[in-house]
């Protein structure tokens, strides 16, 4: 035993411990600043943390690039610079029919809009409650998606006469294969944890799509609502190029095409130049918000 003890105090002895060093603290206020969270945002970052102004960016950039390509051509018959277009626009909004003309366009567009979601709110209830409604919805979306609104331009000039009907039936295919799709793909994405959950608490039928199925698949369902904006806009404004007439006055699309036969160009595109500012306040401002209350608020998107 004595000899094991030794031999063990002769080990330990023989092995090098680690140096013992004093602890050191440091006063924070001579180090200044520590790393990048505490670091105070320069003015340019602060900016450029800000969509909208880095947006805004964008458009004055291209509008720049617009106005010395215009005037380097020199050719207002062809392609006016940006400052004509914006003085026509300005003319034309408060001294001429534009603004009626918008209106117009926006009224009849709300009208297809609406029924379009109604109609694809009834298609996608009935293929997620029964399997013939699957078929029925699959069916249809393979046969109407592909096939443009514009193509049903004369079948609706035979059915519905030159006027509003006629737009609005362009409209409504135009959204409702586009937001049914989408909002199918998002129901049918529902994890089947989330289904039988619901299905625990009694959801059957249409309190099982909006509590449960519509919440989940919101995503999809507001990238479809759109889709189906986007399609209903460029398909209106197509549809009255031809026979935009409705009532006693046309829309926009009919205030390009008599301007365009004119050869007024500034005022041509002073209603294209009204028709991407509606795209850009209807994304920026009815879907962004929509979508920061609904899917960024939970959880859903970063």
């Amino acid at each position: 035993m004595a000899d094991v003890s030794m031999s063990d105090g002769a080990g330990r002895a023989g092995r090098r411990l680690p140096p013992v060093r004093p602890e050191r603290a440091a006063d924070r206020r001579q180090l200044g600043y520590v790393g990048a969270v505490e670091r105070p945002l320069s003015l340019w970052e602060r900016l450029y943390g800000y969509a909208w102004l880095r947006r805004l960016f964008i458009l004055v950039v291209l509008a720049v690039a617009w106005e010395l390509y215009a005037r380097w051509i020199n050719n207002p018959l062809m392609l006016p610079s940006f400052s004509e277009v914006v003085g026509a626009l300005y003319e034309e909004t408060v001294h001429g029919p534009l603004i009626d003309r918008t209106f117009t366009t926006i009224q009849v567009l709300l009208i297809g809009y609406s029924l379009g979601l109604t109609l694809a709110a009834v298609l996608t209830t009935l293929a997620v409650s029964t399997r013939l409604g699957n078929d029925v919805l699959s069916t249809l979306t393979a046969m109407f998606n592909p096939l443009p609104a514009i193509a049903l331009l004369p079948l609706a000039l035979l059915w519905f006469g030159l006027g509003i009907p006629s737009l609005v039936f362009v409209i409504v295919h135009s959204v409702v294969w586009a937001v049914a799709l989408n909002t199918h793909t998002g129901f049918m994405s529902v994890s089947q944890t989330q289904r039988m959950a619901g299905q625990n608490y009694g959801l059957r039928g249409i309190r099982y799509v909006v509590l449960l199925l519509i919440p989940a698949a919101f995503p999809s369902i507001l990238a479809g609502l759109k889709i189906g904006w986007a399609f209903a806009w460029r398909t209106l404004i197509a549809a009255e190029l031809v026979f935009g007439v409705s009532s006693r006055s046309g829309g926009l699309g009919w205030y390009i095409f008599e301007n365009r036969n004119q050869l007024l160009t500034a005022n041509v595109f002073a209603g294209l130049l009204m028709v991407i500012i509606i795209g850009l306040l209807v994304e920026s401002v009815i879907f962004r918000t929509l979508e920061k209350h609904t899917v960024q608020k939970w959880g859903m998107q970063n």
